[in-house]
Parts: C-alpha cells; sequence; structure tokens
C-alpha cells in the first residue's frame, strides 16, 4: 500500500492555480503536474479560466469572442467574476471539501493581471470584487508563468488562428497591442512579489521539461507532498 506524507493534520485538498500570459505554456504545464500528482495515487481536478461549467463555457464565449471587442472594461471584469463564482461553487470548493488536488489554468491574479493593470482597472478594484465575489477564497499555490511578452502573445496567435480553422474565435485579447501585454506582464511581476509566499514565479523561457521539473518540486516543498513510499 502506498503511503504519503503530506506533513498537514486534516484531510482537505489543495487549490493549485497557474497564471501568465497567453502562449506561455499554462495548460501544458498544469496537466503535466496532475498527470505526476495522479501517479501517486492523488485525487487531480483540473479546470480553465473562463469555462469549465456549462456557465462559464457560455460567459467564455462572449469574453474571448472577437466580435465582442467593444466590451467595456467593467463589463468584462463583472463576467470574469461571474464565471470565476460558479467555478468556485461546482468545481473548486467542492474538491478541495473532497480532499482532491484542484488545478485551474487563471483565476483572480489574471483578473489583477488583464483587467487591473492591462485595462487600467487597477488592482484595489479587483480585489474588491474578489473579496465580495470569492469570499477571499485563495489558492494555496500559484505557479505564475513568467515569460516575454512578444513571443507568448505571438504563439498564442497562432494557436487561436489554427483553432479557429475548426470554428473557435477566441482571439479577441489577442487583438490587443504590445503595450497591453506589457502592463499585464509589470502586473504579474507586482503580483508575486507581494505574494512570495503564494506565488512561485518559473521562467518560462526555457525548455517544457525543465519548467515541468521545476514546478514539480515546488509544489512538493511549498505543499509539503511527500513522495510514494519507496520512491
Amino acid at each position: 500500500m502506498l503511503c504519503y506524507d503530506f506533513g498537514v493534520p486534516d484531510a482537505r485538498g489543495r487549490f493549485i492555480t497557474f497564471e501568465g500570459l497567453d502562449g506561455c505554456g499554462k495548460s501544458t504545464q498544469m496537466n503535466r503536474l496532475a498527470d505526476v500528482l495522479r501517479s501517486e495515487g492523488l485525487e487531480v481536478v483540473t479546470a480553465r479560466e473562463p469555462g469549465t461549467t456549462t456557465t462559464g463555457e457560455q460567459i467564455r464565449n462572449i469574453l474571448l469572442n472577437s466580435r465582442t471587442v467593444g466590451l467595456a472594461a467593467h463589463a468584462e471584469l463583472a463576467l470574469m467574476f461571474a464565471a470565476r463564482a460558479q467555478l468556485i461553487k461546482e468545481v473548486i470548493e467542492p474538491g478541495v471539501a473532497a480532499g482532491r488536488f484542484v488545478l485551474v489554468d487563471r483565476y483572480t491574479d489574471s483578473s489583477e493581471a488583464y483587467q487591473g493593470g492591462g485595462r487600467g482597472l487597477g488592482s484595489e478594484t479587483v480585489l474588491a470584487v474578489h473579496r465580495a465575489i470569492c469570499g477571499g477564497l485563495n489558492p494555496d499555490m500559484t505557479v505564475l508563468m513568467d515569460s516575454d511578452a512578444a513571443a507568448s502573445v505571438a504563439r498564442a496567435r497562432r494557436r487561436n488562428l489554427k483553432a479557429a480553422e475548426g470554428g473557435a474565435d477566441e482571439n479577441r485579447f489577442e487583438l490587443e497591442n504590445r503595450a497591453f501585454f506589457e502592463r499585464v506582464h509589470q502586473a504579474y511581476l507586482k503580483i508575486a512579489a507581494r505574494e512570495s509566499q503564494r506565488v512561485f514565479m518559473v521562467n518560462a523561457r526555457r525548455e517544457p521539461d525543465v519548467v515541468h521539473r521545476e514546478i514539480v518540486a515546488e509544489v512538493r516543498l511549498r505543499l509539503r507532498l511527500g513522495r510514494a513510499a519507496g520512491n
């Protein structure tokens, strides 16, 4: 029988988020971490923002579709949190309460970076909505994939153009200029400096295997996750 040493006295699960610019490799690294955790006998749930729930996916279609390019910044923020509230209710809270590891691609840090920084709404506006809507629910750990804005956005645009060939239009944010993404990037750096106990910033400009190994090691360290006995 496999034994694990979590180093924690309770049976609650853990909530881990992945953050960064579009095209930085978040989804890939999240899924690779999920595979490692599952291989060690842990129950894992993965989700994306906005999306995952039925309501969230409908909101995603509004937020990412290039035809809604004129969406007001405050409307954009409100929709992001609407999708997030539903994800918390349906996925995050039940998963953590059941002892699962819940891994989510984006959370409130994205709103602070994109709407707070990119759109200029400011961090306090975003964090005030977070406190009101999310009840202050914060991740146990956040992996911030730090990358070059120009390279990441170029990759995201290529990915989305390929997806568009199959009928999916998720290009609205990629239509923004470089200055927008530089503001987003700077906002992420400020979050990492302010929330250093929660946020692990990893250099995502390197080979995916190297990044993966660093993420797994840091998750073990920060969440006191032991290897299976004998490994």
